[in-house]
């Protein structure tokens, strides 16, 4: 059985990819469904949900309406989650297969380095990277890419260490292969399949971040996000508590379907003879 039908047997893998779907479309779909700005003053300020038609989840103390930053915080957050979970796996690749593949003073120095940014928690290096640079999304997506580059380095560099003293990569070396075409053509695709069960985890630790960074103040202010929702809805929360509700419980479905989603990614890769992160 291959690893797609493995991954499509398991529950977890089938739940979260249908939760990833549903976001992914409300994200996509959300200038069909709310068209316009969704920042803008729609209507009368703190209606509560279901009591108008027009806004089926209320409107913030601004007037603005729930739906529309719901639909487009749900984009926000998997734009920032999937740019920076891919910025951090690009880079974490490269310096894990230099430091595997090269090994010796190369492999001793970039190691060094990966546990340097280990030992900061990733929030409190994002919180400092955006504090001191500025506030836009790109400059938030390569905050928490730099907080979260370092695991994915090291499971690379373990699987190159293991895959480099295979038979095949020594076969490779007696006919003459370049060392950048056996990094590449040999070493990398047997490598990369643990190091994609690592890359759902670190999606959902971004989404979690660039959440906690606009709960702060540190978030794009153009655009809309979970995390400002969640905050919008602080000084109301006795009176108006689904202000923070329903944008933390949007932000908990999505971070529970990329666990779910790894969880079953994780168990097609065991089943198939990978190790599973």
């Amino acid at each position: 059985m291959s690893r797609f039908q493995h991954f499509f047997s398991t529950w977890e893998g089938v739940a979260g990819l249908a939760l990833l779907v549903i976001l992914l479309l409300a994200g996509l779909l959300a200038p069909v469904i709310s068209p316009g700005d969704p920042l803008r003053i729609a209507g009368r300020a703190l209606l509560a949900p279901f009591s108008e038609p027009a806004f089926p989840l209320g409107t913030d103390r601004l007037g603005r309406d729930v739906l529309a930053g719901l639909l487009y915080g749900a984009r926000t957050s998997l734009v920032v989650g999937l740019a920076a979970a891919l910025s951090a796996m690009v880079l974490g690749v490269c310096v894990g297969m230099a430091a595997g593949f090269a090994g010796g003073v190369v492999d001793e120095a970039l190691m060094r380095v990966v546990d340097a940014f280990q030992i900061v928690p990733a929030f409190l290096l994002a919180l400092a990277f955006v504090s001191t640079i500025g506030v836009s999304t790109p400059v938030v997506v390569l905050a928490i890419a730099l907080g979260s580059w370092a695991d994915p380095a090291r499971l690379t560099r373990a699987q190159v260490l293991a895959i480099r003293e295979q038979d095949y990569v020594a076969s490779a070396k007696v006919i003459g292969m370049h060392p950048l075409e056996i990094a590449v053509r040999e070493v990398l695709p047997n490598a990369l399949p643990p190091v994609l069960a690592l890359a759902a985890t670190i999606v959902a630790g971004a989404i979690l971040t660039e959440a906690a960074l606009s709960f702060l103040g540190l978030g794009n202010p153009n655009i809309a996000t979970w995390g400002s929702m969640i905050a919008e809805g602080r000084s109301v929360l006795r009176s108006a508590s689904y202000l923070s509700v329903i944008p933390g419980a949007a932000l908990a479905v999505t971070v529970l379907s990329v666990h779910l989603f790894s969880e079953g990614l994780g168990k097609a890769l065991a089943e198939n003879g990978v190790r599973a992160v």
